[in-house]
C-alpha cells in the first residue's frame, strides 16, 4: 500500500485529533482498522473477601488501602469518597475501612497497575472484641504488618489468609499469646523466612536435649551451638526450653485455618521468642519494622 499509511482519529476528551500509524499487514484499509483498536477499555471487576493490612488517609474523603484478599493476594486500592455519605446516610464503603477490618470488596484488578480502584466495601467483621483489649490490638497490628512485609503483591496464598482471619478472632480470647506465636511461625514457614531451629546453622549439629547453652543469630538465620557461638558477633542467648517449645509448636497439626491443641503460654515465654523472630525478619528484609520495638517489650 503506497502513500500515507496513517489516519487521524478524533480525541473528544482532549478536543484534538491524534494520528494512528498502520504498518502493511492484515489491516490494509485504514477505515476498517478503527474498530480493532483497544481504546480505553474498562478494567474487569472482581469480588473477594479481604482483610485490611494498612490504610492511609489520602484526602478528606478518600483512602489508600492495602488489602489481603483470599484469591488475589495483596492488592493496593484507592477508595474514592470512602468517608462520603449521601443525605440518606448511605455509603459504598460503610463510612470507610479501618485497620484489621474484614469485608467483601469489589475492585478493579489489573496486575500491571500498582494502584487499582475499590468500588464497593461491605463490612463483615469489625473486630469489636479485639479492639477492646490493648494487647490484642498491638498483636493484631503487628501481625498485619508482618503479613504485608513478607507477602508479594498479587500473589495469592489462601492458607495465610485463613490463618490470619482465625488468628484475629483468637486474639480476642485468653489464647492470644500462643495464637499469635503460632501464626507468626506459620507465616514465616509458608513464606520461606523461617529460621533454622532444628540444629546449629553453622555446623549442622543437632541441638542436644541437655545442651548447656544455645544461641540465636539473626545474621546467620538460626540457632547456634556453644562450639560455634564465639565466632558470631550478633549472637543472643536463647533458653533451650523455649527452643523445644517452638519445635513442638511447628509439629502441631493445622486444620481449616486453625491450629489444634495449642498449649497455654504467657508473655514471659512468647515475648523473648517474638523479639528473636523480629530481629531475624528485619535482618532478612534489610530494614526496621515499625512496631516490634514498641509492642514486643518483655513484660515486667
Amino acid at each position: 500500500m503506497g502513500g500515507d499509511c496513517g489516519i487521524r482519529i478524533a480525541d473528544r476528551g482532549m478536543n484534538r485529533s491524534r494520528r494512528v500509524e498502520f504498518a502493511d499487514g492484515p489491516f490494509r484499509n485504514p477505515n476498517s482498522a478503527i474498530f480493532a483498536l483497544p481504546y480505553n477499555l474498562p478494567m474487569p471487576l472482581v469480588r473477594d473477601r479481604c482483610i485490611c493490612l494498612r490504610k492511609v488517609e489520602f484526602s478528606e474523603t478518600s483512602q489508600i488501602l492495602h488489602l489481603l484478599s483470599q484469591e488475589h493476594g495483596i492488592v493496593r486500592l484507592i477508595a474514592k469518597g470512602a468517608h462520603r455519605r449521601t443525605k440518606a446516610g448511605h455509603s459504598k464503603f460503610d463510612g470507610g475501612v479501618d485497620l484489621l477490618d474484614i469485608g467483601e470488596a469489589v475492585f478493579t484488578h489489573d496486575v500491571s497497575k500498582d494502584l487499582c480502584i475499590l468500588t464497593e466495601w461491605s463490612l463483615r467483621e469489625g473486630q469489636l472484641a479485639l479492639r477492646s483489649d490493648l494487647r490484642a490490638v498491638h498483636l493484631g497490628t503487628y501481625g498485619v504488618e508482618l503479613t504485608g512485609e513478607l507477602l508479594e503483591q498479587h500473589d495469592p496464598v489462601p492458607q495465610i489468609f485463613y490463618r490470619l482471619e482465625q488468628t484475629l478472632t483468637d486474639l480476642a480470647t485468653p489464647r492470644r499469646e500462643e495464637a499469635f506465636l503460632a501464626f507468626e511461625l506459620d507465616l514465616l514457614r509458608d513464606t520461606g523466612f523461617l529460621p533454622e531451629l532444628a540444629g546449629c546453622v553453622m555446623c549442622g549439629r543437632v541441638i542436644a536435649e541437655r545442651e548447656p547453652r544455645v544461641f540465636f543469630s539473626a545474621s546467620q538465620g538460626g540457632v547456634v551451638c556453644r562450639d560455634c557461638e564465639p565466632t558470631i558477633k550478633d549472637r543472643l542467648p536463647m533458653d533451650l526450653r523455649l527452643l523445644r517449645m517452638v519445635q513442638n509448636l511447628l509439629k502441631i497439626p493445622r486444620a481449616n485455618g486453625s491450629i489444634q491443641r495449642l498449649p497455654r503460654l504467657t508473655r514471659a515465654q512468647t515475648d523473648p521468642l517474638n523479639l528473636l523472630l523480629a530481629e531475624h525478619v528485619e535482618q532478612m528484609l534489610g530494614k526496621r519494622m515499625r512496631l516490634p520495638r514498641w509492642i514486643l517489650k518483655p513484660a515486667r
